[in-house]
């Protein structure tokens, strides 16, 4: 299975040709999805989640839904858990909203980058902070 946001196919001749309908879909499902986590899911150990990004398969069958989740490990594994239960729910108004004829089989994977930016942002503010003081 592979995943592309946006797809790019290789032509003969080293052509490239974007997959607009996947990059669409998983637009869609980015923002339907956001409607559905803000007004529609009242499942209570779903906390603070960001969609950061979708990828959708190249035959449309499968998203990947990789969510950034605000708490500590335990929280994460509780919105987590809330995500997997709500799943069917979720495909079910998704595939109400989007105009398609398949609606795709979700998955959601955590997506830690925006812990990891903070966490190397703050060791860049440390190092500034140190060489500030070693050259007073």
């Amino acid at each position: 299975m592979r995943f592309f946001t946006p797809t790019r196919i290789r032509l003969i001749g080293g052509e490239e040709m974007f997959d607009h309908r996947a990059e669409r879909l998983a637009g869609l499902i980015k923002e339907e999805l956001g409607k559905l986590l803000q007004k529609e899911i009242k499942d209570p150990r779903i906390g603070f989640v960001s969609i950061t990004k979708v990828k959708v398969s190249r035959d449309r069958s499968h998203a990947k839904v990789y969510v950034s989740i605000f708490g500590d490990k335990d929280q994460q594994e509780n919105t987590m858990a809330g995500l997997e239960s709500a799943k069917g729910f979720i495909r079910l108004e998704l595939g109400k909203r989007i105009r398609s004829r398949h609606t795709p089989e979700i998955q959601f994977i955590v997506d830690s980058s925006l812990e990891e930016s903070a966490r190397i942002f703050s060791l860049l503010d440390e190092i500034s902070s140190e060489q500030g003081e070693k050259q007073q």
